[in-house]
């Protein structure tokens, strides 16, 4: 069988659903070339919030430019993209629609076919990448021969790994060749499995990945002219050697690592280190065939269709939250306040200085923890200069609009003010009351608690409706998720600029109903409340830490309740145990730990001392039935969180999971992995989401 295709009107093929890729074919005068260059530019006639992608109709018209291209011996031949875009590869939304595993071989073969062209060139190629190049975009790059590139490219990375696939278009047998594979295996495994972890131009280059980085301004130009140079002569690329004698160690390096820390759970990631063991005696044809039957493999995997899936509610659904109200409605934020000059809400008057760009005043209790937290602000300001992330005219702004105050008049004047004190909700009701008197009546009041009721913090406020959950999660910099929670007299003009402010700051904003822990806290709060359950029983720690190994998820639970905090973790649990006390338990073992002071692993090793200090029962549990009971809970509890109303659907469960604890693509979040394995329904009697929306189909 094979996918119905089309053509478009001047005779492209075309798959169902392709947005189409065109190759763009233009002769362009050089100076002191005697005849003219083929400049190629890839547009799919959109601006750059829908980029280049290929799919069979685009490769087909890029593998037509290149012969008309060669046709006209030219000086040289270039590709670029358009606007902010060079090409951001495979049309992956194509890929659920293959019929076969020969289709999909059909797609590897011709991507590598028409790519190899500008490999085996004998007129010189260049690659201008002028913006974001990712997947099958970079290794376009990778294939021809010289490449510059824009310091002002958003985007460069092999993401393959990170939905459940390969690089599958001479990325893992040219990267190693080229920069190494220590690099390469960075690139390519790494990076996708921290987050999908981008490079910046400045690193790209310093790789090797590019010979030369140029301004944005004239890029195009000045491309140009380096490419003119190259080819008479005046300008001769030199790349260092790859050394070939470190390559086994590397990459037995590299799946000792990925034993550990995913026990086999992501499938392409050890299919790509097969691929770059391929790569080593540079067997191009053998690396790329070897390519192409990876592709096919893992085309018809779980773990790419919940991967597709992930990737969906990261790029499309968490720009469009689920709820939200007429972004029109929102206020106009020109001064934040923050209650707090501890670490949390230090970092928190970084980031919206930085993005808010307007005046952030913190007060407490003294001066010394004002100045403290002021301080802390300057030094990030410090060390972002000095590793070339900020320029000194930027930092200078920053350092005039971060200021500090032990009286909270200095909020008068404020239209945004969040707090980051004590968990506590008397503490809190304090604060506001406090507040209400200095703050005009359209101020929003953001609270940053992590399990408390919105609706109780502003109970006894003249104008409750201003008051909404702005729940951050630590590091503030790096997770990107942010809760924003409406309580049950929060007005929509409220919650409207919570929205814009989120959007401003650059996370990715969920609405959440005003439940305990809301969403985050309260699945990974059960989650761990199971787990230290089994310990409490007489279950050893380190088979209660190991037990979920299988899943492949960022780290284990005590590691994770190590980052947490055991007080805090403590302090939240008993928040839950009061509102469910049938489904959360209180540990006194996890007061016991948290009172010690002590860290609860080291070097991911269970800390001897901590478990000298519980006191257990005598039914251990195996390591099967820890994990089991883990998943478990969490398919109930997902299930009365969506009977509840606690999110809009289940696709913002998975999405807060993967933005806020960093739960992996290749579950799909949490609820496609429930489904899939049996546990859904099980347990709940019901799916979570239609069978093929991050599975394959029946």
């Amino acid at each position: 069988m094979r996918a119905p295709q089309s053509r478009t009107e001047d005779g492209t093929v075309k798959a169902p659903n392709e947005v189409v890729t065109r190759a763009l074919l233009r002769q362009v005068n050089v100076p002191g070339l005697d005849r003219p260059a083929a400049l190629i530019t890839l547009d799919n006639g959109f601006d750059h919030t829908k980029p280049n992608t290929f799919g069979p109709g685009g490769l087909a018209s890029l593998d037509e430019a290149i012969t008309a291209a060669l046709a006209a011996d030219p000086a040289f031949i270039a590709v670029t993209g358009k606007p902010y875009i060079f090409c951001v590869g495979a049309d992956i939304v194509g890929l659920p629609q293959l019929a076969d595993r020969e289709q999909a071989l059909e797609i590897g073969r011709l991507g590598h076919r028409v790519f190899a062209r500008l490999k085996d060139s004998t007129v010189p190629t260049f690659a201008f990448v002028n913006g974001a190049a990712m997947g099958g975009g970079l290794e376009l790059a990778l294939h021809c021969h010289y490449r510059t590139l824009s310091g002002g490219a958003a985007a460069l990375a092999l993401p393959e790994v990170s939905l459940g696939l390969v690089p599958g278009w001479g990325g893992t047998q040219l990267l190693p060749n080229l920069i190494g594979i220590p690099a390469a295996t960075q690139v390519i495994i790494q990076n996708p499995l921290m987050q999908n972890k981008m490079l910046k131009p400045k690193q790209a280059a310093e790789l090797g990945i590019a010979d030369i980085l140029l301004e944005p301004a004239d890029f195009l130009e000045r491309s140009l002219e380096w490419a003119a140079a190259v080819v008479r002569g005046q300008v001769t690329v030199t790349r260092p050697e790859v050394d070939k004698d470190m390559w086994a160690g590397v990459l037995y390096f590299a799946r000792e690592t990925l034993n550990q820390r995913l026990h086999g759970a992501v499938p392409a990631a050890y299919k790509a280190l097969d691929l770059l063991e391929t790569a080593k005696d540079g067997d191009f044809a053998a690396g790329t065939a070897a390519e192409d039957e990876a592709l096919a493999d893992l085309v018809f995997s779980e773990e790419l269709r919940s991967g597709l899936y992930a990737f969906d509610l990261v790029q499309r659904r968490a720009k469009r939250p689920a709820g939200a109200p007429d972004k029109g409605l929102a206020r106009t934020i020109t001064k934040v306040g923050i209650v707090g000059a501890g670490l949390m809400a230090s970092q928190l008057a970084l980031l919206f200085a930085r993005r808010l760009q307007v005046p952030v005043v913190m007060t407490d209790l003294d001066q010394s923890r004002v100045d403290k937290g002021v301080g802390y602000v300057h030094t990030q300001i410090e060390k972002a200069v000095t590793k070339g992330r900020m320029d000194k005219n930027t930092a200078a702004k920053l350092y005039g609009l971060v200021s500090g105050s032990v009286d909270k008049a200095a909020f008068a004047d404020a239209d945004f003010v969040i707090e980051a004190v004590f968990e506590d909700l008397g503490v809190k009701k304090q604060v506001w009351a406090e507040l209400e008197k200095i703050v005009s009546p359209e101020a929003v009041l953001a609270t940053n608690t992590s399990s408390l009721s919105i609706t109780e913090m502003a109970a006894e406020l003249e104008h409750p409706e201003r008051v909404v959950g702005f729940h951050f999660f630590n590091p503030v910099a790096v997770l990107p998720l942010l809760e924003i929670v409406r309580g049950e007299r929060t007005d929509d003009v409220t919650l409207a600029t919570a929205f814009a402010v989120g959007k401003q700051l650059k996370k990715s904003s969920v609405l959440v109903k005003d439940a305990p822990a809301f969403v985050v806290n309260r699945l990974l709060t059960r989650f761990l409340g199971t787990v230290f359950a089994a310990v409490d029983q007489g279950t050893p720690l380190d088979v209660a830490n190991s037990a979920l190994d299988p899943l492949g998820l960022p780290m284990r639970p005590l590691a994770l309740l190590q980052l947490v905090g055991p007080a805090v973790a403590y302090h939240v649990g008993g928040t839950l145990h009061a509102a469910y006390p049938d489904r959360f338990g209180v540990s006194e073992n996890l007061k016991r730990i948290a009172d010690s002071g002590q860290p609860i692993v080291v070097d991911d090793q269970v800390n001897d001392e901590v478990a000298k200090l519980l006191v257990v029962g005598d039914q251990p549990l195996t390591a099967e039935q820890v994990r089991q009971n883990a998943l478990d809970a969490l398919a109930q509890e997902i299930r009365l969180m969506l009977d509840e109303g606690v999110v809009a659907e289940a696709q913002d469960i998975d999405l807060c999971m993967i933005l806020g604890a960093g739960w992996p693509f290749h579950l799909g979040g949490v609820t496609p992995y429930l489904d899939r394995t049996g546990t859904s329904e099980r347990v709940t009697g019901q799916r979570f989401l239609p069978r093929g929306a991050a599975s394959l189909p029946a």
